[in-house]
């Protein structure tokens, strides 16, 4: 199974010399079959003996296709091995069932936005915004049972198949159980309450239907739990030096008998939880310089102050932070990258040993001299049912059909499947062979590297062209601008576009066109263009300069030719698979996009939860006063009777009241604002004027969280997977980089640092498989 907290070695399974398969419980007269038995059954007639034989072989190719998917996708062969249950287990990790079980959490998750408070309105300016529309009771809650019947399926499904001892000890699917459960309660509570009920604690649980369907989200879970006490003890330190300034500032910025100095403490020193948040603030240089302003205008000597406050805070401790992050978190990733190579090697490592079955295709080891070996009919059949990329299966299916003698032996096996790991390099097909000479010439040129640099050359006039008459054009309202010179130069190079496009055809033909990605990217836009182009000549004819650009049409002028413009400066991007640098960054954050899904995974739980308990602590907390004319009047008193305040740089100056916790939507925006720390300290201290100031604990665990913890993350994460690119990419030419598809995950990133299992480590799990009793 996918679970990755299942031990690899699980209880002890003795061996004795029995039957493949048999139990050996200390008594060696009994020979009970179990589900997942792989004993040969012998029987007194041929016929007999072929049906049982062929039965049996086909049981093992079943195995073996398991385990060599089980080893593609780094899943734990600890599950059954009789036929059933195999099928069970093909099924559920069909991509049909996968597909719906991710759609489901998908939908569970995201009710919180239609769920009440709901986030469908317009806007969430709490001044303007309308009552939004909310489901009736038992529509959602509907829908909630039915995700919560397809979960009790789904941890049904894989109980079963990882049997009772493997469940006992996964404490993911225990909880998976709980979790299920309390859903359950909780949501028959809102039934029997008509809907009515203040807290939905389900909510804030949901996130965990998502942590426990993917494996490497659970590992990097583990990693982050681990790299904890590490952080904690730089985060003592940093609160050490934010104490020790805030009693130092305290004394410097004391209350003077002159109000004229009193400037800096009534603003940010006045008490020690003023004193603190402002210190806190600046360590993230959100109000910097804004806070030393008052005491640096009264003497330029305060400001050493602050300046060894942000040198040892923001530059030393919060950078060692980052680095302290990175260094533990990516020792634990390694230990975890370390377990999933075990996997995927100890089931190709199975997968060899259920084909080496007595009588079929073997060469048994218990005659002196002699190896376990599979026969490569035997091996084809497997590979043929095997669920993988079509050219790692093509490439060892090719290396097993060169063994002259049609058997495998084990390293030779396992040595087969190191395809997995490598990059794919994509092969262009042959250009088409032209008896004219003139065809031949034109195949000549614009196959040739200059005329990719050319058309290079063309797309930057172009958007130079465009940047020109932007600048010109950039105080005209829409009705004053003149199209017509803009549109003959799009023509012109629109024109040049499609000749070039067609000709490239012609060069390279259409599979050999398509092959380059670089140049579908070109060729859709080319397209693109063209059918714009056509649709104003349709409806403008040929433009001329004396026309109105703004004549009673279905779309003005000025918006098709602007739309024209931002797909011209999109077309230019083609330049970036041509430069490697450039090609290498791109595909490092297209591969950030599908294989660090995990890391953003867990962000998203942790902004879901966050956001939920917001709802929770500060629903309706911040409400506009009863007369909106304050809001834009500037001559009345800064302060008013009540948390209201129209102080520079508050949270009403600066009409920020979209970002509430008024409904789900809100509570993911106002929680990024926060995690970008710009102006964050607006938010805070508008929290703690119209709640408490214990608020701040609130938003200071989120700014942990997520900016200081999880952001370092991800930028370590970044840093690593450019690393492996660009080393991987550093002897290759810029036509390597563009053919060439890295399997960049994560496993493979730190594959370099991972050791090896040893033949014997391997041999010591299988035989503590609790379902597959082999026997050598």
């Amino acid at each position: 199974m996918e679970e990755e907290e299942a031990p690899l070695l699980t209880s002890s399974i003795k061996r004795g010399s029995g039957d493949y398969g048999s139990h050996d419980k200390g008594q060696h007269d009994q020979h009970e079959e179990s589900p997942g038995s792989r004993r040969l059954s012998y029987s007194a007639t041929d016929d007999s003996y072929h049906v049982h034989e062929d039965a049996d072989a086909d049981l093992y190719i079943q195995q073996a296709v398991v385990f060599i998917e089980d080893a593609i996708q780094y899943r734990s062969i600890n599950h059954r091995v009789d036929s059933g249950s195999l099928r069970l287990y093909r099924w559920y990790y069909s991509k049909i069932c996968q597909w719906a079980l991710g759609f489901t959490i998908a939908v569970v998750l995201a009710l919180a936005f239609i769920e009440r408070p709901s986030s469908l309105t317009y806007t969430s300016d709490i001044r303007f915004k309308p009552k939004p529309w909310e489901p009736p009771c038992g529509l959602t809650e509907g829908i909630e049972m039915v995700c919560l019947c397809i979960f009790i399926l789904d941890f049904t499904v894989k109980s079963y198949l990882i049997g009772w001892e493997e469940f006992r000890m996964n404490k993911w699917l225990i909880g998976y159980v709980v979790v299920i459960a309390a859903s359950v309660i909780d949501l028959m509570l809102s039934v029997s309450m008509m809907c009515n009920e203040n807290l939905r604690v389900r909510r804030l649980i949901r996130p965990f239907f998502l942590l426990q369907n993917s494996s490497l989200m659970k590992k990097t879970l583990k990693c982050i739990k681990r790299t904890l006490p590490e952080i904690a003890s730089v985060i003592l330190l940093l609160a050490l030096h934010i104490c020790l300034f805030t009693m130092i500032g305290m004394l410097i910025f004391s209350k003077s008998d002159d109000p004229k100095k009193n400037a800096e403490w009534e603003t940010y020193f006045k008490n020690m939880p003023k004193a603190l948040s402002s210190l806190l603030v600046l360590l993230t240089t959100a109000n910097n310089p804004d806070v030393m302003i008052p005491a640096y205008s009264l003497n330029r000597g305060y400001s050493i102050f602050f300046i060894l406050f942000s040198v040892f805070g923001t530059y030393l401790l919060m950078n060692l932070m980052t680095a302290i992050i990175y260094n533990q978190f990516r020792g634990y990733l390694l230990m975890s990258i370390q377990t999933s190579i075990i996997r995927r090697r100890l089931g190709i490592r199975a997968a060899f040993e259920v084909l080496c079955c007595p009588g079929r295709g073997h060469t048994s080891t218990q005659s002196e001299g002699h190896v376990e070996q599979v026969a490569v009919n035997m091996f084809l059949q497997v590979m043929d049912r095997a669920h993988m990329k079509s050219y790692c299966r093509q490439a060892i299916i090719k290396a097993a059909q060169e063994f002259p003698d049609g058997f495998i032996n084990g390293e030779t096996f396992q040595r087969l499947f190191t395809e997995l790991d490598k990059d794919f390099m994509k092969e262009h097909p042959p250009k088409p062979e032209y008896s004219s000479p003139v065809l031949q010439q034109i195949q000549y040129m614009f196959s040739h590297f200059y005329i990719v640099v050319l058309g290079n050359v063309v797309a930057l006039a172009n958007v130079i062209c465009i940047c020109t008459v932007l600048v010109l054009n950039s105080d005209k309202s829409a009705s004053e601008k003149n199209n017509f010179y803009m549109e003959i130069l799009n023509c012109i190079f629109i024109l040049y576009y499609l000749i070039e496009m067609l000709l490239k055809i012609v060069a390279f033909g259409w599979k050999g066109y398509l092959s380059y990605r670089n140049n579908i990217f070109d060729g859709f836009l080319t397209v693109l263009l063209l059918a714009i182009q056509i649709a104003i000549f349709i409806t403008y004819r040929i433009p001329n300069e004396d026309m109105d650009p703004l004549q009673g049409r279905v779309i003005v002028l000025w918006e098709m030719v602007r739309l024209v413009n931002m797909l011209i400066v999109f077309r230019f991007l083609r330049i970036i698979p041509e430069i490697k640098l450039m090609a290498v960054v791109a595909s490092t954050l297209v591969d950030l996009v599908k294989n660090l899904r995990a890391f953003a995974g867990i962000l998203l739980v942790v902004y879901y939860v966050f956001a939920v308990l917001g709802i929770w602590l500060f629903k309706g907390a911040i409400t506009p006063p009863l007369n909106m004319s304050l809001i834009s009047n500037y001559s009345i008193e800064n302060k008013t009777g009540g948390p209201f305040s129209m102080d520079c740089g508050t949270f009403e100056q600066l009409e920020y009241w979209p970002n509430n916790f008024d409904d789900f939507a809100s509570s993911l925006v106002l929680l990024y604002n926060i995690m970008v720390v710009n102006n964050w300290h607006v938010f805070t201290d508008a929290y703690s004027r119209y709640t408490t100031e214990w608020s701040l604990v609130y938003f200071v665990a989120w700014w942990l969280t997520s900016s200081v913890m999880w952001v370092n993350l991800f930028v370590a994460l970044i840093l690593e997977n450019f690393t492996y690119k660009w080393d991987r990419s550093n002897a290759l030419s810029v036509e390597d980089v563009e053919r060439i598809a890295y399997q960049s995950t994560v496993q493979l990133i730190f594959r370099e640092h991972v050791q090896e299992p040893t033949e014997e480590e391997l041999l010591t799990q299988l035989q503590h498989h609790p379902h597959l009793h082999l026997s050598w």
